[in-house]
């Protein structure tokens, strides 16, 4: 059996398989796909070539009907067929079917290649946002409840064993730097998407004199993509980029959770985690499982895989437009849902995170003051090594040092009691700004376009 298509007519079997998830998928990309058509049939209508393409009357009535699909769409009344295939192709049959010819007339000089490139690209542009968002936001929690504590005793460990005197200040903050250097990762693979493929085609032109740059400023993009087959090969290439910096802001949420997981036991009861970010069991009464963070360093899992699955995927493909591409889109989006979701979660587990700072008390061994006692021989003249080995044999005599002397002698830049935490709210603030700046002004673009 065949079924008709906007393309031509296609076996049956074969259109499902190589229409694939699009169909769902693409109804997150309605939106981005008709911003991208008003500001493709906007240049289109300028070109100063006779006959025109399109009138500036045509672009108008066009851009009308555009409005209505976004609006459909955001009611749920938009509809991606099997004939569709994608939301590419659903858009144009909506136009046709409302405009007749001059729906017809709106994919003259782009293909579906580089429509999907830079749907993506403006879908990834507003989920970078959103995750910088989420965690400049969480960096923020993390920074403030370090300060709240920075005089908290909390024993700092190496292999997991005993180390040294330390701060449940120094641990918090040590998790939101972490975080700002992700956002610096963010940042870069946002700068790195915001970069327009349209006008490029099926990746070698057309010879009709378009102004790609004129569409990439409609678009509120920072450029175009120069060359033309580039502009399409990129992909997988840049979704494997992007999934990366979200795995190394997952990376650190996963260390987080398995802390907050830790620390929490019993055995340790350095923190409690909010009643809210935790269930009971089935069976036994007096359970309070930590499945939030647990789950977390599962989903952590998966979008530092999706990297290099987008990457596995495009690593054999020759140049040009593959569709194996196709096979990249759902990873990229899931892994944007999986780390913002993550992201946004964490901020008030974090915020509702109770201290018990008498079971913190309690972990200090007289060994963990070792080495502040071998540094205090040292500053009385005697060789490192020496200190280091006198001390070694002589554990049993620590037991009087305190942990609040401890902390109250480590003053120098970064140590517990030496943390600027005032420069590192400042970078959550100015990432969050930056993010802020950045919808602002793509938002404005798409209003000049499509309203709203």
């Amino acid at each position: 059996m065949r079924r008709k298509t906007t393309v031509g007519e296609v076996d049956a079997e074969v259109l499902a398989y190589t229409a694939g998830q699009d169909r769902v998928l693409d109804l997150a990309l309605v939106e981005a796909d008709c911003f991208g058509t008003a500001a493709h049939v906007s240049m289109l209508a300028r070109l100063p070539v006779k006959p025109a393409l399109l009138t500036p009357a045509d672009a108008q009535a066009v851009i009308a009907e555009l409005r209505g699909i976004v609006a459909d769409a955001a009611a749920g009344k938009f509809r991606i067929s099997l004939e569709d295939q994608d939301v590419h192709l659903a858009v144009e049959r909506r136009l046709t079917e409302k405009l007749g010819d001059l729906g017809k007339r709106v994919h003259v000089c782009r293909s579906r290649n580089d429509q999907v490139a830079t749907d993506l690209r403006l879908y990834a542009k507003t989920r970078l946002l959103d995750a910088a968002e989420a965690a400049a936001a969480l960096a923020g929690t993390l920074i403030a409840f370090a300060q709240k504590h920075a005089k908290t005793p909390m024993v700092g460990r190496t292999h997991m064993q005993p180390a040294m005197p330390s701060s449940v200040g120094l641990w918090a903050s040590a998790w939101a730097e972490s975080l700002l250097d992700d956002l610096a990762l963010l940042r870069t693979a946002y700068e790195l998407n915001d970069r327009c493929p349209l006008g490029s085609a099926a990746s070698y032109g057309v010879p009709l004199p378009i102004d790609r740059r004129l569409t990439s400023d409609l678009l509120g993009f920072a450029a175009p993509v120069h060359n033309v087959l580039h502009a399409n090969q990129a992909r997988g290439k840049l979704e494997s980029v992007i999934l990366a910096a979200l795995g190394q802001a997952m990376l650190t949420l996963s260390r987080l959770a398995q802390d907050l997981i830790l620390f929490s036991m019993p055995e340790f009861g350095y923190f409690r985690l909010p009643a809210e970010f935790t269930t009971g069991s089935s069976i036994m009464p007096q359970k309070r499982n930590p499945d939030v963070p647990e789950l977390l360093r599962a989903k952590a899992a998966k979008v530092l895989a999706y990297a290099n699955l987008v990457a596995e995927i495009v690593r054999a493909a020759p140049s040009g437009y593959n569709r194996d591409l196709q096979e990249t889109k759902a990873p990229f989006m899931e892994g944007f849902e999986l780390a913002i979701s993550s992201l946004r979660i964490m901020n008030p587990l974090v915020a509702g995170l109770e201290v018990d700072a008498a079971a913190l008390r309690r972990g200090f061994g007289p060994e963990v003051y070792a080495t502040d006692r071998a540094l205090e021989l040292v500053a009385q003249g005697m060789p490192f090594r020496d200190a280091y080995h006198q001390v070694k044999a002589n554990l049993d005599q620590l037991a009087g040092f305190d942990p609040d002397a401890a902390l109250a002698a480590k003053r120098h830049l970064g140590a517990p009691l030496g943390l600027d935490f005032k420069a590192l709210a400042g970078q959550a603030r100015a990432a969050a700004r930056w993010a802020a700046g950045e919808r602002k002004r793509t938002a404005a673009k798409r209003a000049a376009l499509l309203g709203g």
